[in-house]
């Protein structure tokens, strides 16, 4: 399977033309069931940039009934991202010794993206999921956040080692997400963004709209929540 991951160069030699837009709390428009497993004290999990709301929003509305989206995570301070990426290099790291430092970088940006790149610093990205009118959680043949080496590659959005059931609720996200205009990472069917520097290269956009990014600086201040 051919994929192009968030450490190739063509992705980070995109600019970013940042359009200031705030992050915003999902939870204040209330419209959109968020799922507290990532939960942190500032509450920044539950954010994304106004523009990235208003686009799943719209997703959401071309659900079959008795579907809902089920929003797990958004906004991922860089410096929490960083270590995120470290802890997984430093396994790969060890669990490879022959590998080189770049094809360990390759090969963690798989799951976790390089911090100056990451979508979810930008607040461009969401980890999110299917449930039903009980709030029941899908079946999309992986749970949430499952690596390469734990799923055997399954949680590869196109992966064909998962059942029919768990394909179709796949195909039923990634319809509603793409007719929104969010783009796949391809290495986890539950990651998806807009307006970043992925979306960009995804979609030929000369520029991304949005860049990783601390409350308070370009972004603007988080709004809503605590």
């Amino acid at each position: 399977m051919s994929v192009v991951l968030m450490s190739d160069r063509r992705v980070a030699a995109i600019p970013v033309r940042e359009c200031g837009e705030p992050l915003v709390d999902v939870r204040a428009h209330g419209a959109l069931r968020v799922d507290p497993r990532k939960h942190d004290a500032a509450g920044a999990f539950a954010h994304v940039r106004q523009g990235v709301l208003h686009r799943l929003l719209h997703a959401q509305s071309l659900l079959p009934d008795g579907l809902r989206l089920l929003f797990v995570e958004g906004y991922r301070p860089p410096a929490l991202q960083r270590r995120y990426f470290e802890e997984y290099t430093g396994v790969l790291g060890r669990d490879n010794p022959g590998w080189t430092h770049t094809r360990v970088r390759e090969a963690a940006s798989r799951f976790v993206s390089p911090p100056e790149i990451a979508p979810h610093s930008a607040g461009a990205a969401v980890d999110l999921t299917l449930v039903d009118a009980d709030g029941r959680e899908l079946d999309l043949g992986t749970r949430m956040n499952a690596d390469p080496e734990e799923s055997d590659g399954a949680c590869y959005t196109s992966a064909t080692n998962i059942t029919p059931e768990a394909g179709a609720n796949r195909n039923t996200l990634a319809t509603v997400l793409s007719e929104a205009g969010l783009v796949n990472y391809a290495t986890e069917w539950w990651h998806w963004s807009w307006g970043d520097r992925y979306w960009a290269f995804r979609t030929n956009n000369p520029t991304a709209l949005y860049g990783p990014t601390e409350p308070g600086r370009e972004a603007g201040p988080m709004t809503g929540g605590h």
